[in-house]
């Protein structure tokens, strides 16, 4: 079985250097041993289900000590949260590279759509992990919690890379309305593509989703009308 890759999105432990930083070589160890982690507890979870998987078996395949395994996560579920907080983190950087003078909508419609659209067999296995996990949640409260916690942790780091490529003149409540609403359109998009057999691509695929979801939450919000186009390939027409 291929060991899974960073999940599209949609981190427990929050290490993460600033922008400008070079992580050191400790911190640098210590995430690949999260991932490391992470992927075994993705993998068992795949095979067995989270009921039939324990911290003990997590930390075996993973090939670290068991107390290792409790120095970064308090739980068997907590240990998927790397992963699936692994595109998100990618999501916002690639967000916060965009072209000064870009207006939002078109910022954020092109950076879902880039990183939901799967550029190689890479990214598509990624996403199918994700769609795994997902349905694995649906019957263990304890990995829902996960999923909702690592959303919120994203919509908050959103909402610092918005307020800059908004402005200083953007009303901060619509700047906090456009990261949950950001935030919320792939949640949703990944959730009820999980909850499918639809393929990584596509009209209902993640990428597609997010966007409509995305168009119909912000449609009110002023911010939005900067630039009533965007590019509608991924998501088809606005609204629909």
């Amino acid at each position: 079985m291929p060991s899974p890759h960073p999940a599209a999105y949609p981190r427990t432990v929050s290490n993460r250097p600033g922008p400008s930083a070079t992580p050191s070589l400790t911190q640098r160890r210590k995430a690949a041993t999260q991932l490391d982690i992470a992927r075994a507890a993705v993998e068992l979870f795949t095979e067995r289900g989270p009921d039939g998987t324990t911290a003990e078996d997590v930390a075996q395949r993973a090939g670290v000590a068991l107390r290792t395994f409790y120095r970064y996560f308090r739980s068997k579920q907590d240990a998927v949260a790397p992963l699936l907080a692994g595109g998100a983190d990618r999501w916002r950087d690639s967000l916060a590279a965009t072209a000064p003078g870009t207006p939002l909508p078109t910022a954020l419609e092109s950076s879902i759509a880039a990183s939901l659209v799967p550029a190689d067999e890479e990214a598509a296995e990624g996403l199918r992990w994700t769609r795994g996990l997902l349905r694995a949640s649906a019957d263990d409260p304890a990995l829902r919690a996960v999923w909702y916690r690592v959303n919120q942790e994203s919509e908050e780091r959103l909402r610092e890379v918005l307020a800059v490529l908004a402005g200083p003149d953007a009303d901060p409540l619509e700047v906090r309305l456009a990261a949950a609403a950001a935030t919320d359109a792939i949640r949703i998009a990944l959730e009820g593509w999980a909850e499918s057999d639809a393929p990584v691509d596509g009209p209902a695929g993640p990428a597609a989703l997010a966007l409509r979801c995305l168009r119909e939450l912000m449609g009110g919000v002023s911010l939005w009308q900067q630039d009533a186009g965007g590019p509608r390939g991924a998501g088809g027409p606005r609204g629909g």
